[in-house]
């Protein structure tokens, strides 16, 4: 069986065609697309595809846990079908968000503090990308 579709199938998420093929790209593609570049992938193998469909299904997927719904900045929501603790980095340059899997996430659940309780916790850095830094470098930029 093909593990999109178990991977909705366990989290109580009745599998469309769209809904498979959805959660197979972001299995597929590490790039932590935005809703648009889902959409434009998609368009070609699923031509009736729309993008409210994308941005619905993209949010659902988000709200079940099947994938995470990233944003570093103000302008742009990426997903990412990588649901296990990591952080992110984001090019300041590029913009492109990189997958920080091997480091040590802070693991708070529950209650802290007076009050507070915790669902979600997400990591993020910003800076320059090391391609881009060397691209710098190439062009004399500090």
């Amino acid at each position: 069986m093909d593990s999109a579709y178990n991977k909705l199938i366990a989290l109580g998420i009745r599998p469309s065609i769209q809904r498979v093929a959805i959660m197979k790209y972001l299995l597929a593609h590490h790039t932590h697309p935005t809703v648009e570049e889902v959409f434009v992938a998609l368009k070609k193998q699923l031509p009736t595809v729309s993008r409210t469909t994308v941005y619905n299904t993209l949010r659902m997927l988000s709200e079940h846990g099947a994938a995470l719904m990233i944003t570093i900045d103000d302008h742009r929501v990426c997903y990412d079908g990588v649901t296990e603790p990591h952080a992110h980095f984001f090019c300041k340059r590029c913009e492109k968000v990189y997958d920080f899997e091997a480091m040590e996430m802070p693991r708070y659940t529950g209650e802290i503090g007076k009050g507070f309780q915790i669902d979600d916790t997400q990591l993020y850095y910003k800076g320059i990308c090391p391609k881009c830094l060397e691209a710098m470098k190439k062009e004399g930029v500090n």
